[in-house]
């Protein structure tokens, strides 16, 4: 039997980590020196936050993305914690929303001003009072809006509804129970029915979340666990933590059978943690170390051998800290597919590393940005606390487009509502078939004008030479000057093409509109 190389055909085998300049960097930033176990770091396509150090109690700061540079001394503070401030998470149904925990066994929501404040911010949203110790994990709900689920060193977790008036909450809404030690992570599956954590008793659990019951659970003799999380749709779980060798390890795990993992892979004998990030995508997965600069990725692949090493991102400056920004977020023009804020504690620093895709094209890929998770939640906190489970609403990156969104049909109930309340749907006005063809019409005037145009402007073929009026400007003289107007010509003609583009779309829509009308009067 001949030998044959495994060569495998990717979009993502040439991803390499672009660090961002100094401008575009955040300097003289008083990262925090915990060493507790988390990010220190969330970001939305809006602000980034980074808990800071703070004298006589707890305190994060919130940076306006575009406001990068070196940082005021006094800029102002989220300070209302009486301890040291543990997580914080954005609320990912509203850029303006944010919560935090705290060594002080509370969790805090905050509304942050849209002209951003130039003094500190003391008074809080609301309060959730019901840990009775230190406060180290909070996590919103992937679906369900004003759901966040927290985890405290008194072994619970509890499950919080904000969708009511009391400025202080002190009690839950659900408390799980089923963990003998501290919870080290929590993540949720895409349409959070399912939700993942590990302990310090090396144990994974597999808990639905609706009634606190342990569907799967490890044995923890082999793997340590530390970081856990869910492969997005692939039902699958990943999980970083230790060997019995005290090497580093990344273990793969089917979540419908935790009894045996389906692969491990022992990565050094460092012992920084590794923060594993995914992005569902790409089925592109990152593993931050903690206490280094480096960040490797991998494409995970429903076979065998599961984790296809793509490359690694490294620096000689190490990270405390990391915040990753929404899919919503990235730059699409640039082909980056997913983006980093490192928090390195030796400079006071906040450094951005975009993942990018190298392509040649400066038009829209629409292979590596398939539909996302939006801003628009697909469950109500009463609907997901009466049992229902929907998919994520999903929206478009193309710029110029409309964001289409879609979800999928909700599932029925598993227990009652406690208390039922009647929901109305405003249907959106729907145009005529008059306004339609009208629109239509105006397109097409437009389009019999712009093409006079063109044909007036090509019977003066004999004052334009490679479209320069020869009157107006003089042609270049150097190679500079003719470098500039190649240039300038190129720019045009893309910006004319995607003119073009966005035209034949607008008629495109306006002539199924007419044809569904057209349809539906003639079923009445």
């Amino acid at each position: 039997m001949s030998w044959q190389p495994q060569y495998r055909s990717s979009k993502y085998r040439h991803v390499f980590g672009k660090p961002a300049n100094k401008e575009n960097c955040y300097d003289n930033v008083p990262i925090t020196k915990s060493v507790h176990d988390n990010h220190f770091c969330a970001v939305n396509p809006v602000f980034i936050a980074v808990v800071t150090e703070c004298a006589g109690g707890g305190a994060f700061i919130v940076i306006p993305l575009h406001q990068s540079g070196k940082l005021d001394p006094h800029y102002p503070k989220v300070c209302g914690h009486r301890g040291n401030v543990l997580d914080i998470k954005w609320n990912p149904f509203d850029d303006y929303v944010i919560a935090s925990c705290s060594e002080d066994s509370s969790v805090k929501v905050w509304d942050i001003p849209k002209p951003y404040s130039t003094k500190n911010i003391t008074n809080a949203r609301k309060e959730l009072l019901g840990h009775s110790r230190r406060v180290g994990l909070i996590e919103w709900h992937p679906t369900a809006s004003n759901i966040l689920f927290s985890t405290a060193y008194d072994y619970k977790i509890m499950i919080w509804n904000l969708d009511n008036d009391d400025p202080v909450i002190h009690s839950p809404v659900k408390t799980i129970e089923c963990h003998k030690d501290v919870i080290l992570s929590m993540s949720f599956n895409t349409n959070g029915s399912l939700m993942a954590t590990s302990c310090k008793d090396r144990k994974i659990r597999i808990i639905d979340p609706h009634n606190g019951r342990v569907l799967q659970e490890s044995d923890g003799k082999t793997h340590r666990a530390s970081k856990v999380l869910f492969l997005g749709n692939m039902k699958k779980v990943i999980s970083t933590g230790a060997s019995r060798w005290n090497n580093r390890q990344v273990v793969l795990w089917d979540q419908d059978d935790l009894s045996v993992p389906l692969h491990q892979e022992e990565m050094d004998g460092s012992s920084g943690l590794l923060f594993p990030f995914f992005d569902n995508d790409t089925n592109m997965m990152y593993l931050v170390g903690k206490g280094e600069g480096n960040i490797r990725y991998y494409e995970v692949v429903p076979q065998k051998p599961y984790f296809q090493y793509l490359n690694e991102y490294r620096s000689n400056l190490p990270q405390k800290g990391i915040g990753t920004l929404p899919k919503r977020g990235v730059d699409v023009s640039s082909c980056e597919v997913f983006k980093f804020y490192r928090l390195i504690t030796v400079k006071g620093l906040i450094e951005p590393v975009s993942m990018i895709v190298p392509r040649r094209s400066e038009s829209y890929q629409e292979d590596i940005y398939p539909m996302t998770a939006g801003t628009q939640p697909a469950l109500t906190a009463h609907e997901w606390l009466s049992g229902i489970n929907r998919d994520p609403i999903l929206i478009s990156l193309k710029p110029g487009v409309k964001t289409s969104q879609t979800s999928v049909p909700s599932e029925e109930p598993r227990f009652p509502a406690k208390e039922p309340k009647k929901t109305y749907e405003e249907k959106a006005p729907t145009k005529t078939l008059w306004e339609i063809e009208y629109k239509t019409e105006i397109i097409r005037e437009d389009r019999v004008k712009k093409r006079s145009i063109e044909r007036r402007l090509e019977s003066r073929n004999s004052f334009i030479s490679n479209g320069l009026d020869l009157f107006e400007c003089p042609p270049p003289k150097t190679e500079n000057e003719l470098l500039q107007m190649f240039y300038k010509q190129q720019e045009e003609i893309r910006r004319l093409r995607e003119q073009l583009s966005q035209r034949d779309i607008q008629i495109r829509q306006l002539e199924l509109e007419i044809k569904n009308v057209r349809n539906s009067a003639a079923s009445y």
